[in-house]
């Protein structure tokens, strides 16, 4: 890019390397760009034959977070291409099609589990706090 004025607000350094769940693609929080308001972390989940644990216990926080996790069937983009368990509160959800999620602050909630991804799975979170603190 070249010395302009927004530049540094556009932020293009993402990893690449796969990890036991996926990738991770970025985490964007107060340390990447300090005063932020906010944080958000962007994964693919690869497909695997055993399941995938992302978060193994309920927490909460005290700001608020949306949980999203997007299909990635061109020809049907409501189609998860897996199988997600997650909880809100003491209720199970099992998921099955893209999906937002919406944590009000305080709501206690995961696990958050892969049982089956047949095809990648975009997941990412933003919260509306600086860094995430579970």
């Amino acid at each position: 890019m070249t010395d302009k004025k927004y530049e540094n607000l556009i932020i293009q350094d993402f990893n690449t390397g796969k990890d036991h769940i996926g990738t991770l693609l970025f985490q964007f929080d107060d340390k990447v760009m300090k005063g932020t308001p906010f944080f958000t972390d962007a994964a693919w989940i690869w497909p695997k034959p055993e399941k995938i644990v992302m978060e193994s216990k309920p927490h909460s926080h005290e700001f608020e977070e949306v949980v999203t996790l997007f299909g990635s069937d061109p020809e049907n983009p409501r189609d998860l291409c897996g199988e997600v368990e997650f909880w809100l509160g003491d209720e199970k959800y099992t998921i099955t099609e893209s999906s937002i999620i919406y944590v009000p602050r305080g709501v206690m909630h995961c696990p958050l589990i892969f049982h089956r991804v047949d095809r990648p799975i975009f997941h990412y979170i933003v919260g509306n706090d600086g860094k995430y603190t579970a």
